[in-house]
């Protein structure tokens, strides 16, 4: 696999939206020449900090890391129904990132700090990732209410100096953290449901399946702190692998929606990645599940086939 926040900086034209920003150049996949990454399509996984519950929410109760964190997921089954506790006591373990050329190619997957897996160098990996790529565009999916402001308060925790995420002092609408400023970060939930005007029940699982892509298949967000505390790391890395496939190939549904790639584009892009995950299956046990569950897409506006099959046959 590539790398992603190092490496020296090379500058050239983004040739997507309205900005003209450097970006970085990484090598290609299928010439070794130098390719632009325009896009960083990105998913977090988190850990709960049991130090921190303990001192915030328990204070002078003498609770181990473990005892804080079982105490507080059961107070919030009871208020709410689920044990999923708040991004603002959680700590980035898993982070994968898909580096996306301007013409919405797949360069590159990574998963940051592999093998090691440290909250701080994934954070710092993840913010200097994207200021050597000189600032292209996140993607994500319900990265602006969880994944982002996660990696924001870690990059605080751990005492990053991001100037360039932070501008406020820029024009409102060309703030990097501003909701509707989508050359910086392209949250796909907020574009689907026109910013929060409707909800997109099934989330990401839904938005793959009607791509006939494989969606949610072993493994949830919420099985993530047990997987963790049972020392399954690896599970958790091709869980956000596979989201962070999930969430590319609806970006470029997107791109199609939105007029920026034609249909048969889109569908050549699909094959070539299929193409690149066959090549790397043996790199990553996520990538064999990814294409074992694998669908193609039936498209409406070609006449079938005879021997056409249906699209949850076709593995």
């Amino acid at each position: 696999m590539g790398g992603y926040a190092n490496g020296s900086r090379e500058t050239g034209s983004r040739e997507t939206g309205s900005r003209e920003t450097g970006s970085r150049e990484t090598g290609s996949r299928e010439t070794g020449s130098r390719e632009t990454v325009a896009y960083l399509v990105f998913d977090v996984e988190s850990m709960s900090d049991g130090s921190l519950i303990s001192r915030v929410r328990y204070s002078g109760e003498g609770l181990s890391d473990a005892e804080a964190i079982q105490r507080y997921r059961q107070e919030l089954i009871e208020e709410k129904g689920t044990d999923f506790i708040p991004y603002t006591f959680q700590l980035p373990i898993s982070v994968v990132i898909a580096k996306v050329a301007a013409d919405f190619r797949l360069i590159d997957l990574v998963c940051l700090d592999d093998p090691e897996f440290r909250p701080h160098v994934i954070t710092e990996h993840f913010w200097r990732g994207w200021q050597l790529y000189n600032h292209p565009t996140f993607v994500s999916f319900n990265g602006r209410s969880f994944d982002l402001p996660l990696m924001e308060l870690a990059a605080y925790r751990y005492g990053l100096s991001l100037p360039e995420w932070f501008n406020d002092e820029a024009r409102s609408w060309e703030q990097s953290r501003n909701r509707f400023n989508l050359s910086s970060h392209l949250d796909l939930q907020e574009m689907l449901s026109n910013h929060g005007a409707s909800r997109i029940n099934g989330g990401l699982n839904l938005a793959a399946n009607l791509l006939a892509k494989p969606g949610k298949m072993y493994t949830r967000g919420d099985m993530v702190q047990d997987l963790f505390d049972a020392g399954k790391l690896a599970e958790i890395n091709d869980y956000c692998r596979c989201d962070v496939l999930d969430t590319y190939f609806v970006f470029l549904r997107t791109r199609v929606l939105t007029g920026r790639l034609t249909l048969d584009r889109e569908q050549q892009i699909i094959a070539e990645t299929k193409e690149w995950l066959v090549e790397h299956a043996e790199q990553s046990p996520a990538y064999s599940d990814y294409l074992d569950h694998w669908c193609d897409w039936l498209n409406p506006w070609v006449e079938p086939s005879v021997d056409q099959p249906d699209a949850a046959e076709v593995r």
